[in-house]
C-alpha cells in the first residue's frame, strides 16, 4: 500500500472522483440488469462486486489518502458498492422465480400418460399371499391382529405353557436379544399376538394373525431363519375340534381349490389340548395315485403335511385371565413359506428371500 500523499487534490484523482465512481456503479448495475441468467449472473458478479471488481480496487486505495480526505472518497465508494449489492440482490431473485417458472413447464410430468416401461412391477407374493388369506377370514367375521417383531420372552413362551425349562427356549432356537436376562427375543412364532389378543380383547375373540418370524434355522431350499406364519384363534363358549375342523376346511379350499380338506393326526403342542398335524388333500392328484411315481408332491401319500393345531389348553386361558369352565378356544398355525411353495410350486424357499426381482415379477401386481 502507497503511503500517504501530502499533496493530495481531490480534484486530480479521477479513479475516486465522484464521476469515476458514478461510471463504475453505473456499469456495473447495467451489467447486472443485462444479465439473463444465473450463470451469466455469476460472471457478472465476479466482475462488478467481486475482490477484483473497480469499485473493489478504489476502495483498497481510500486507505492511502490523508485523514481529511478519506470520508468524503469512503462515502461515494460505498454508496456505489451498496447501489450494486442491491441491485445483485434483486435480479438474483429475479433470475432465480424465473428459472423455477421455466422448471415447472418445461419438466412438468403428466402422470396421467399411459407408460411404457416394462416389466410393470409386482409385489413380493408372500405379502400379497398373507393379504390374502386375511381376506379369506375377514370374510369369515374375523379381525386380523399384529404384534411387535421384538417380543417378551413372556408372551412368547410363558403365556403359552412353554415352561423355563422347554427345550424350544434354549439358544438353540431362539434368538435373544444381548444381555439374556433381559427375557427379550425376537419372536419364534405369532403366538405371542393370541396372547395379546387375549389380554388385551372382549371375549368371543376371533383373530388371524400374519407376521415375520425368527429362529436360529440354517438357510437351505427348505428352511430359512426370517420366515412367516398365519396363525388363528378363536375363543368362544362351546368351540370345539369340529368348529377347528369345518374352519381349515374351508381356509384349505381357499387356498388350493374347491374339494381341498384335511385330516388331523394326534400331536402334542404346550399351548393347545388335544393338539394334532394337519394334513392338507394333495392338491396335484387328490389323493387318487396310489404310488409315489405317479405323484411326485404327495409320493402317493394323497397327503401333505401343513401345519398345527388344537384346542386352547386351559393353562393358556388362565394365563391371560380367562376362565376355562366358561370358555374354550382353538388355534391353528400354518408357514406362509410352505403355503406359498404349494400354491405356485416352489421349488426352493431360498428364492423367496434372495431378493431377485424376476421371482416376484412371476406373480405380478396383486393388489
Amino acid at each position: 500500500m502507497s503511503g500517504p500523499n501530502k499533496d493530495y487534490d481531490p480534484v486530480e484523482v479521477s479513479p475516486l472522483h465522484a464521476d469515476e465512481v458514478a461510471a463504475m456503479r453505473d456499469e456495473a448495475v447495467a451489467a447486472i440488469e443485462a444479465a439473463t441468467s444465473l450463470d451469466d449472473l455469476k460472471s457478472v458478479r465476479l466482475a462488478h462486486a467481486g475482490d477484483r471488481s473497480p469499485l473493489a480496487l478504489a476502495n483498497r486505495e481510500i486507505g492511502a489518502l490523508p485523514p481529511q480526505a478519506r470520508k468524503d472518497a469512503g462515502q461515494r465508494v460505498g454508496q456505489a458498492r451498496g447501489a450494486v449489492n442491491q441491485t445483485l440482490v434483486r435480479r438474483t431473485a429475479q433470475l432465480e422465480a424465473e428459472h423455477e417458472e421455466r422448471m415447472l413447464v418445461e419438466e412438468a410430468v403428466d402422470v396421467t400418460l399411459p407408460y411404457d416401461r416394462r416389466p410393470e412391477g409386482a409385489r413380493h407374493p408372500l405379502t400379497t399371499l398373507q393379504e390374502r388369506i386375511g381376506d379369506v377370514f375377514v370374510a369369515m367375521g374375523w379381525e386380523v391382529a399384529e404384534g411387535p417383531e421384538v417380543e417378551a420372552a413372556w408372551l412368547n413362551f410363558d403365556a403359552l405353557n412353554l415352561g423355563p425349562d422347554h427345550p424350544a427356549r434354549s439358544m438353540q432356537d431362539t434368538m435373544f436379544l444381548e444381555p439374556q436376562e433381559a427375557g427379550v427375543v425376537l419372536r419364534t412364532h405369532t403366538s405371542p399376538v393370541q396372547a395379546r389378543s387375549m389380554l388385551s380383547r372382549d371375549l368371543p375373540i376371533y383373530v388371524i394373525c400374519p407376521g415375520r418370524t425368527y429362529r436360529t434355522d440354517e438357510l437351505d431350499a427348505t428352511h430359512t431363519p426370517v420366515f412367516h406364519q398365519v396363525e388363528g384363534l378363536a375363543v368362544d363358549k362351546g368351540l370345539t375340534m369340529a368348529h377347528l375342523k369345518g374352519t381349515l376346511d374351508h381356509f384349505a379350499a381357499a387356498m388350493f381349490g374347491d374339494g381341498i380338506t384335511t385330516r388331523f393326526r394326534p400331536s402334542y403342542f404346550p399351548f393347545t389340548e388335544p393338539s394334532a398335524e394337519v394334513d392338507l388333500r394333495c392338491f396335484a392328484c387328490r389323493g387318487l395315485q396310489p404310488d409315489v411315481e405317479s405323484c411326485h408332491t404327495c409320493r402317493g401319500e394323497g397327503w401333505i403335511e401343513w401345519g398345527g393345531c388344537g384346542v386352547v389348553n386351559p393353562r393358556v386361558l388362565v394365563a391371560s385371565g380367562i376362565d376355562p369352565a366358561t370358555y374354550s378356544g382353538f388355534a391353528f398355525g400354518m408357514g406362509v413359506e410352505r403355503t406359498l411353495m404349494f400354491r405356485h410350486i416352489v421349488a426352493d424357499m431360498r428364492d423367496m428371500v434372495e431378493g431377485d426381482a424376476r421371482f416376484a415379477l412371476q406373480f405380478g401386481m396383486e393388489l
